[in-house]
């Protein structure tokens, strides 16, 4: 199992064209999808200021 110090799994559901959109970023990008959810959050909580 992958030592998580730093991290906390979530559980979540997400639309199926996102999911694909997602998948070939990270693909594209090799950046892992949680570093790319990692900067989406980080990105919608600027934008809301929390």
């Amino acid at each position: 199992m992958s030592d998580l110090t730093t991290r906390k799994r979530i559980t979540t559901t997400l639309n199926k064209e996102l999911v694909k959109k997602l998948d070939e970023l990270s693909k594209e990008t090799r950046i892992p999808k949680s570093k790319l959810f990692d900067e989406a959050i980080e990105d919608l909580l600027e934008k809301h200021k929390k």
